[in-house]
């Protein structure tokens, strides 16, 4: 395993890729429990058996309620969505939950308007982390770019704890879009993707200030999109290659701090 003592903005070698699974709904993003794999679309999610690819079950949502899944998480039975209104504005989220013995959505939590469209979650540290895209162009509001892109804290109710900007140079790579993808590190790192871009961005909350701290940029096989730690594996990264409609995993180099 690659290890790399931090020092500034490090450009660290390139993940290396592991193994690809076709899936016809990987167009959003891809996340495992440990024993399956998800496939992501907007309105669909697939569960799929790591070893042979064969699809054991599918859930179809309604497209008109669910407009635009974008990732999801695994948290014991459940799967727990980021979801928008994108491209339609004014922007709006919520947060889906499904299990996933049954494959059938149990919850939803509507967050409404407000900071921007929900891209990615994650539970860390006793909160919930949510990222919120803004765009240039298609899905964005007048007023507002890509540089409102926000990294939110909510405690287990959601009511918010703090939040933070992306530093320029990363929401210089992701222009005119966002961030598509984010996952907390095991190793206290959090790990970001954007829309189109090859690029995974190390990030830390800051000392002090609103603008997260850019540790790391480390090249991957994939453009972008949603992406999701394997629980079994601590640096093997799981994300899409959407115009293939594949899963693809990646051992990740290690990012060693002071």
């Amino acid at each position: 395993m690659l290890a790399i003592v931090l020092a500034a903005v490090l450009a660290l070698p390139a993940a290396t890729e592991v193994r690809r699974v076709p899936a016809e709904d990987a167009r959003q993003g891809a996340v495992s429990d440990g024993r399956h794999l998800y496939a992501i679309d907007n309105a669909a999610i697939s569960k799929i058996d790591p070893a042979s690819g064969r699809v054991i079950a599918r859930w179809q949502g309604d497209k008109a309620a669910f407009k635009h899944m974008n990732s999801c998480i695994t948290l014991k039975d459940r799967l727990v969505c980021a979801a928008s209104n994108y491209p339609d504005v004014p922007m709006a989220s919520s947060i889906e939950w499904f299990d996933t013995r049954a494959m059938k959505h149990v919850a939803s939590r509507s967050l409404g308007p407000g900071r921007g469209s929900l891209t990615w979650l994650d539970w860390h540290d006793g909160s919930w982390w949510a990222c919120f895209a803004n765009y240039d162009g298609k899905g964005g509001e007048p007023g507002r770019d890509h540089r409102l892109t926000t990294l939110v804290r909510f405690d287990r109710t959601f009511a918010e704890q703090g939040a933070w900007l992306f530093p320029p140079e990363i929401l210089d790579r992701m222009a005119p879009y966002s961030s598509s993808g984010g996952a907390w590190g095991a190793d206290g790192w959090l790990y970001v993707t954007g829309h189109d871009r090859p690029e995974l961005y190390v990030v830390a909350l800051p000392e002090a200030g609103s603008i997260l701290r850019h540790v790391a940029t480390i090249p991957i096989p994939t453009n972008g999109q949603a992406i999701a730690w394997d629980p079994k594996d601590k640096r093997l990264l799981w994300s899409i290659e959407r115009k293939a409609r594949e899963l693809v995993a990646s051992r990740v180099p290690e990012v060693v701090g002071e």
